[in-house]
C-alpha cells in the first residue's frame, strides 16, 4: 500500500485562517505607517515656506503680496512640487498663511502655518483621512491618528 502525500483539507484550511488573521493586521498597519510618512512632505514643506516668506519680510519689510508661484520675483516666493501635497500661499504686506493640501492617496489632508508660526491640521474624513481627528484646540501639525501633535 502507498502511502499518500500532500496536505490534508484541514492543514490547507489552518494555513489559509492563519494567513488571513496576519493580512487583516497587517494591511491596516502598512497603510497607515504609508499615510504617516508621507506628512513630513507638508510639514517640512510649510517651514520651508515659512522661512522664506519671513526672508522675503526681512529684506523688503513687507510679505510677497502675490504670495506663492514656480519661481521667486517681486511679489510671490517659490515654493515646492510635491507628490502628495499641493501648496499655497496667500499673503498681504503684514501677513501670510501657507497651506499645504492633500491630493492623490492623501486627499482629506490641510495643514496651514501663518506669520506668527500658528500651525493648523484639517482632515475631512474622506480618502486617507478616515479616523484622523482635528485638535482641540487646533495648535499644531498632527502626525497620528487620534490627534496627537
Amino acid at each position: 500500500m502507498k502511502q499518500q502525500q500532500g496536505f490534508s483539507l484541514m492543514e490547507l484550511m489552518i494555513a489559509i485562517v492563519i494567513i488571513g488573521i496576519i493580512s487583516a493586521i497587517a494591511i491596516p498597519n502598512y497603510s497607515d505607517y504609508v499615510t504617516r510618512s508621507r506628512i513630513p512632505e507638508a510639514t517640512a514643506a510649510l517651514g520651508d515656506i515659512r522661512v522664506r516668506m519671513e526672508q522675503f519680510y526681512q529684506d523688503n519689510r513687507t510679505y510677497p503680496t502675490g504670495g506663492c508661484a514656480a519661481t521667486t520675483d517681486a511679489t510671490h516666493i517659490s515654493v515646492p512640487t510635491g507628490d502628495a501635497f499641493g501648496f499655497t500661499c496667500a499673503a498681504t504686506a503684514t501677513t501670510f498663511t501657507a497651506t499645504a493640501t492633500g491630493k492623490n492617496s492623501m486627499v482629506g489632508f490641510q495643514y496651514t502655518v501663518d506669520n506668527f508660526n500658528a500651525r493648523t491640521s484639517t482632515f475631512s474624513g474622506s480618502g486617507a483621512a478616515t479616523g484622523w481627528t482635528t485638535p482641540s484646540p487646533n495648535i499644531c501639525w498632527v502626525t497620528k491618528k487620534g490627534g496627537g501633535c
